[in-house]
């Protein structure tokens, strides 16, 4: 697993290390291990997810900036298994240094990478492609 950092410590791009022959490909797409070893570094603490969501939108649909607030606030690790989406991630937390500022990725069900979203901040998708499906492990904060 590759991690890379963006504009915004909080968002992280996930690359998954995945093995592809003739005959398709495998990849983990979570493994707790693995992320704790790379993310603890760099975060500085560990994050358990504890659901697993999918969502399926027609082509052009956009999810609005959608958030939820405290006690329920959720951090994020999102990727699209089918189709693209153009998933962003707005800074929300007043005070923050960052506060107002985004960070994008297109994820594809073909590069298999992901988005790590910390809670409290604001997330929307553009589906821009036929039919795409995205998978979001959520992390709910005590």
């Amino acid at each position: 697993m590759n991690v890379i950092k963006t504009n915004i410590p909080d968002v992280l791009i996930i690359e998954p290390r995945v093995f592809k022959d003739s005959r398709g490909y495998f990849f983990e797409s979570f493994s707790q291990r693995e992320f704790d070893e790379k993310i603890i570094p760099i975060l500085g603490h560990s994050i358990n997810f504890v659901q697993d969501n999918e969502s399926m939108s027609s082509y052009g649909v956009m999810r609005g900036l959608h958030y939820q607030r405290m006690p329920y606030t959720q951090s994020k690790l999102v990727r699209c298994v089918k189709g693209a989406v153009l998933d962003v991630a707005v800074d929300i937390r007043k005070g923050s240094t960052t506060f107002g500022q985004h960070v994008s990725c297109l994820l594809t069900g073909r590069d298999e990478e992901g988005m790590r979203i910390a809670e409290q901040f604001a997330k929307e998708s553009l589906i821009s492609n036929q039919s795409s499906n995205t998978g979001a492990f959520n992390r709910t904060c005590p």
